[in-house]
């Protein structure tokens, strides 16, 4: 454990942050909070606000005594920055969607409890306070309304639409998980309440709130450029940036006929190769059970191929459960970190939207990124790497750029250790990879009003054109996914541009060190760097020595 007084001084940080969010004492396994939600109201967020400016005053004031001291301060110095600026111009609060909100939060965190023997009654005093965390945001929303600033009317109906699903019991699913038996009226009240706290809450949303939203979608080009900074950790020239994005998604194509004429070789467009698949029965998996076990074996199978040889994983965080996403969630896959302690494991999560025949041929590629080698490899890492990384490193920093430009670069080492020779499950990679490149472009050109490839302005239904045909969502997933990148500018990016930070590292490290290039001696150390902006990522892995 590092002792320094800028690890103190972030240490510092982290006690009294986790005091002020509840939910985040429970996402990193601290005792004491579970019976608690975080104040969303105008009050609370300007505690947190004064918490961060206080931090950041305190590390200008401190000069690191070394490497790992320097890099700490850098990454929290532009990491709180940037969530002061959010914060402070409000676009923290102006922007929600269905995968980063209160709402989802307030659901997820549920999910993440331990089980213990206080555990029924800080079920309970938990959901008693949804009525009021959901009072608190909405006082926060009217606030910022009230100087003209709201979100976009698309990402405030689906969220109340989202809202209104948890209201027919959600909650009391909730209750039953921890009661099967349903003999605690106390619980099942306190759920039945929260329910309709939610039902309340997007009433309000799509009565009084959506009337007042912002009709159009984009946010602009200034507020992509803060939101992108923030993302991603680097200065990016957008526009590059955005024609980078169609020569890949161009290259990525051709490859992918490459993959379609060795499975179906009459095909006439890669949409019908992706239909074929979904009912191909060598790439189908019967239902939810099925599934599962399938996910669970695939990281396991996945530890032991790269243990050892591209990795070396150390036995902590061997183990990454697999777990079905609840109802309401978005339709893409997702992950979440092990506890600080390591007691409750990193976990997978996978949405059903309902679906009981799942096409394995792209979940392969999928599960790569999400687990091993991708996220949990990174995030648990992270979490075990107490010699060289603070707490507030280890628990608190999050940059897309980084986070999600690895779990993506993992995929490309897969095809490129052979994972994908079947053409299926090279198909599923490919319009994985191709998903990301048109993020790149859909995103870039919504919110920034550059022209589509049949000459008007970027909008959801050229992008979901773009996402079925190109990418080969299926057309759930595809709507989902326009939905998601409106509501969250900047953040669909990260994934192929952190790749491209990824290669280029690589790249450049084989360049400079030669014969003495070693790719797991490579991985280790851009892991063991610990989450960080993208810009300052390339520095400092120009500066490595290959050791």
């Amino acid at each position: 454990m590092r002792e320094t007084a800028i690890s103190k001084i972030l240490d510092g940080f982290m006690e009294e942050s986790i005091k002020l969010s509840p939910i985040g004492a429970t996402l990193l396994g601290v005792p004491g909070f579970d019976d608690q939600l975080d104040d969303l109201s105008m009050s609370g967020h300007k505690k947190r606000e004064d918490l961060t400016r206080e931090t950041l005053n305190k590390l200008a004031n401190t000069e690191p005594i070394d490497d790992l001291d320097r890099i700490a301060k850098e990454v929290a110095t532009e990491r709180l920055s940037s969530e002061l600026r959010l914060s402070e111009s409000h676009e923290a609060r102006i922007l929600f969607n269905l995968i980063s909100s209160p709402v989802t939060s307030i659901r997820q965190v549920f999910e993440m409890m331990k089980q213990g023997p206080d555990t029924i009654s800080n079920v309970t005093k938990r959901l008693a306070a949804i009525p009021t965390a959901l009072d608190g945001w909405r006082s926060s929303l009217e606030f910022v309304a009230g100087l003209g600033k709201t979100n976009s009317k698309r990402q405030v109906l689906a969220t109340a639409g989202q809202l209104e699903t948890f209201s027919k019991g959600a909650f009391l699913a909730v209750a039953k998980k921890f009661d099967p038996e349903g003999t605690n009226t106390e619980l099942t009240d306190a759920a039945t309440r929260a329910q309709s706290a939610c039902a309340k809450f997007a009433q309000w949303l799509k009565e009084e709130y959506a009337p007042k939203s912002v009709p159009t979608d984009g946010v602009g080009i200034d507020r992509y450029r803060l939101w992108a900074r923030h993302f991603t950790g680097a200065d990016l020239d957008i526009r590059e940036t955005y024609e980078w994005g169609i020569s890949e998604l161009d290259r990525i194509n051709d490859r992918m006929w490459v993959a379609a004429k060795k499975l179906y070789p009459e095909a006439k467009t890669l949409r019908e190769v992706a239909d074929r698949l979904e009912n191909d029965p060598r790439y189908v998996v019967e239902g939810e059970e099925e599934l599962l076990k399938r996910l669970k074996k695939f990281i396991e199978d996945a530890v032991e191929r790269l243990d050892g040889k591209e990795f070396d994983i150390d036995p902590r965080i061997r183990t990454c459960e697999a777990r079905l996403a609840p109802e309401g969630s978005a339709s893409a896959a997702y992950y979440m970190g092990p506890s600080e302690d390591l007691s409750r494991p990193g976990t997978t999560w996978f949405p059903t939207m309902g679906r009981k025949k799942f096409g394995w041929w792209h979940i392969v590629s999928t599960w790569y990124h999400e687990a091993v080698p991708g996220h949990h490899l990174q995030v648990a890492t992270t979490k075990i790497n107490t010699e060289r990384l603070n707490r507030f490193q280890r628990n608190r920093v999050w940059v897309s750029g980084y986070g999600e430009g690895w779990a993506l670069y993992s995929e490309r080492l897969m095809d490129e250790l052979g994972a994908f020779e079947d053409p299926g499950f090279e198909m599923g990679y490919l319009s994985a990879q191709a998903l990301r490149a048109a993020r790149i472009v859909v995103d870039i050109g919504m919110h920034c009003g550059y022209t589509d490839f049949e000459g008007a302005v970027w909008n959801a239904e050229s992008a979901f054109k773009l996402l079925h045909e190109r990418a080969l969502l299926d057309e759930i997933s595809a709507r989902s996914e326009v939905d998601r990148y409106l509501g969250w500018p900047g953040q669909a990016i990260c994934y192929k541009v952190g790749e491209r930070f990824f290669m280029e590292c690589r790249e450049d490290a084989k360049r400079r060190l030669g014969s003495a290039f070693n790719l797991k001696k490579f991985h280790a150390y851009a892991l063991t760097l610990g989450p960080m902006g993208l810009d300052p990522f390339k520095r400092e892995m120009a500066a490595w020595s290959g050791q």
